[in-house]
Parts: structure tokens; C-alpha cells; sequence
């Protein structure tokens, strides 16, 4: 029987996905180099450079055993609730917000690596917990806590937008997990009753006036509302085949803020108009569509809950930044995954992917393991 001709390292990775994901990376490089006025720098080339290294990160992720995956989880969950700890303690602090450490030959920003941590941690929790007393308090309480906890820390520094994504991947891991439906509906009806209270009394000042924003943005065009009103007209602008790779003004006339990172999206649509956003939707339908039948034919339960959490957290970041840069929801500065510039989104939307490589190689049976 002949072989291959191609090695079996580079067959049996997940291209059918991976292909995609590569053009996406490329057209966001594209972008971001006409963002910088027609140059590589200061945007494009370290975009490229690094998807490349956490490519092979994530690369390097899928070839890790379930059990490692296992052992980690706890540990890796308290290490990251030490690092946010150090946040408020020792943290460096940038546009009012206390976020990072500065670590000397990088900025790390643990919040970020709180997203997959918790859906790690709550797998593993899950997958020991007794099918049974999954729809008791004993399944709800400690996840609640689990979650909670660094959401806390979160808020405090403050980052209502990451706190949103850590509990947001928490509570699509607690619902596949078997907890009862209507505990949920419970919650949504019970946050809908303390939402305006919590709006006047726990908001900060600009967050109170993101929400006020959103609701109105024409109410102060050049002020609160300036950039949502300058994104839905880089968006609209664009028409159907957009004005051209390079011709963007808003961009280019620094009417839109943020073109690089948070409304990247409106950038490409006013180059690349209504085809170039189906094709960014298109891409990550079929990236989100792949971990979801990842998730499904996973070998058991840690693992499915595994890739379908991760598959939820890189989700939470396309809808949250697309509706609001379209002016469906408040701003929050939460970037477009592959496409805004910055390596902490990167890096956390690659363990997310390599995480879920690491389901769809134990699915096939090789080595999980080991």
C-alpha cells in the first residue's frame, strides 16, 4: 500500500479550518497595513509574525495528552487568580484602568488568560462531579464561586468587558454541563432587576456613559457618541464592493478612532465594502462551526466541554466587537479576533483554537493518552 508523499504531522492537521483562518489572518494584515497609511509598521508585519508563532503554539497545544490537560487545570486556574491578585497589588496602570504586569520583556495582561483558564477549570470540574449532582447545588455553587471569583478581580481593575467574557464562557460551559434551564432563566430575569440598579450605584462614570451612548449616539455626535456614529459611516460608506484596498478615508483622515484594534472591521468594510464583511463572517462561521463539531464528537465529557467553551469564548469576542461597532451594543473594547492588532487577543484566541486542535486529536484516537 503506498504512502503519503505528504508527512503525517502536516495531513492530519485540521486545514479544512485552518485555510480559512490563514486568509482571514491575511486580509486583517491587509487592513491594518492600509490603517498605517500604506506601510508594515507599525501594524501589519507583527500581525503576521505573531499569528505565526502562536500558530505553532497552538500547534504545539494540540499535541498535549487529555490527562495534562487534566492535571493542569486547577493549578493553571490558581496561578492566574495570583496574577490578578498582583494586578491590584503591584500592576501597572494605563488609561485609568490597572490591567498588566509589566514582566520586563513583555506586558502581560492575566485577565485575558482568565477566559480559557476558566472553561478548563470548569471541565475539569464537571468531569468529576457525579452526573447526578450536576443539577444540584453542589453543581451550581462551586462553579459560581469558581467564576466568580476572578470576574471580581476583573471589575476591579476595572474591565467590565473581560469580566463579561469570563462569565460568559463560564455559563455556556455550566449549561452544557446539564444545569437545569430555568436556573439560567432565573438569572437572566434577576440581572434584568438589579441591572438598574447596579447601572447607577456600580458603573464607573465613562461605562454609565458608554450604555447612555449606545442607546443614543446622535445625542453628542462629536463627544460620548464620536465613535460609534464615525463607525457606522466608515461601515455604510463602503456600499457593496467597498472604495478600494487603500482608499478608506475615515481611516486615513483619522475621523474613525481605533482603526488598528477595536474597529478594524469598520476599516475593512469601507475598503472592502458588504463582500469583504461576508467574508469575515463567512471565515468565522466556518472556525466556530469547526469547534462546535469538535465539541460533538468529542471522546467524553471533559472534552466536549473543553472545545465547546473555547468555541464559546472566541465567539463572545466576534459578536460583542461586531455589534458594537455596528452600534448594536456598547462599546467595550473587546477586539476582532485574527483581524485588530494586539498579541494578548491573539494569544488567548490561539490557546483557545489549540485547545481545540488538542479535542479533535484525541477524537481521532492518537495518543490522547499519553
Amino acid at each position: 500500500m503506498s504512502r503519503s508523499i505528504v508527512p503525517e504531522a502536516i495531513s492530519r492537521q485540521p486545514w479544512q479550518m485552518l485555510i480559512p483562518l490563514c486568509c482571514l489572518v491575511s486580509l486583517g494584515a491587509a487592513v491594518l497595513y492600509s490603517a498605517a497609511g500604506g506601510s508594515l509598521q507599525p501594524y501589519a508585519l507583527s500581525h503576521v509574525v505573531r499569528f505565526g508563532i502562536f500558530l505553532v503554539m497552538a500547534v504545539i497545544i494540540s499535541r498535549l495528552s487529555r490527562n495534562l490537560f487534566r492535571l493542569a487545570a486547577y493549578p493553571v486556574y490558581g496561578g492566574i487568580v495570583v496574577l490578578l491578585v498582583l494586578v491590584e497589588l503591584i500592576g501597572a496602570v494605563g488609561g485609568g484602568s490597572q490591567r498588566w504586569l509589566n514582566l520586563g520583556f513583555m506586558t502581560l495582561q492575566p485577565s485575558e488568560l482568565m477566559k480559557p483558564a476558566i472553561v478548563l477549570v470548569l471541565a475539569r470540574f464537571y468531569e468529576t462531579l457525579p452526573q447526578a449532582m450536576t443539577a444540584s447545588w453542589r453543581g451550581l455553587v462551586p462553579a459560581g464561586l469558581l467564576i466568580g471569583l476572578p470576574a471580581l478581580f476583573v471589575m476591579i481593575q476595572p474591565d467590565l468587558g473581560t469580566a463579561l467574557a469570563i462569565c460568559f464562557g463560564g455559563a455556556v460551559t455550566m449549561f452544557l454541563a446539564g444545569l437545569p434551564l430555568w436556573w439560567f432563566v432565573s438569572a437572566g430575569a434577576a440581572v434584568m432587576v438589579i441591572a438598574p440598579v447596579s447601572f447607577f450605584t456600580l458603573l464607573h462614570g465613562y461605562q454609565r456613559n458608554r450604555v447612555l451612548t449606545f442607546l443614543d449616539p446622535e445625542s453628542d455626535p462629536l463627544g460620548t457618541g464620536y465613535h460609534i456614529t464615525q463607525s457606522k459611516i466608515a461601515i455604510g460608506s463602503g456600499g457593496i464592493f467597498g472604495k478600494g484596498f487603500g482608499n478608506g478615508t475615515q481611516s486615513h483622515l483619522q475621523y474613525l478612532p481605533e482603526p488598528h484594534t477595536d474597529f478594524v472591521f469598520a476599516t475593512m468594510s469601507e475598503e472592502w465594502g458588504l463582500m469583504g464583511g461576508l467574508f469575515v463572517l463567512f471565515v468565522f462561521a466556518v472556525v466556530l462551526g469547526w469547534g462546535m463539531n469538535v465539541a460533538r464528537r468529542a471522546p467524553d465529557r471533559f472534552s466536549s466541554l473543553l472545545a465547546a467553551g473555547m468555541t464559546a469564548t472566541m465567539f463572545f469576542y466576534v459578536m460583542i466587537n461586531l455589534m458594537m461597532v455596528m452600534g448594536l451594543a456598547p462599546v467595550v473594547g473587546i477586539p476582532l479576533p485574527f483581524m485588530s492588532h494586539g498579541g494578548t487577543s491573539m494569544l488567548t484566541n490561539m490557546i483557545c483554537l489549540g485547545t481545540i486542535m488538542a479535542v479533535h486529536r484525541w477524537s481521532q484516537g492518537r495518543g490522547s493518552l499519553r
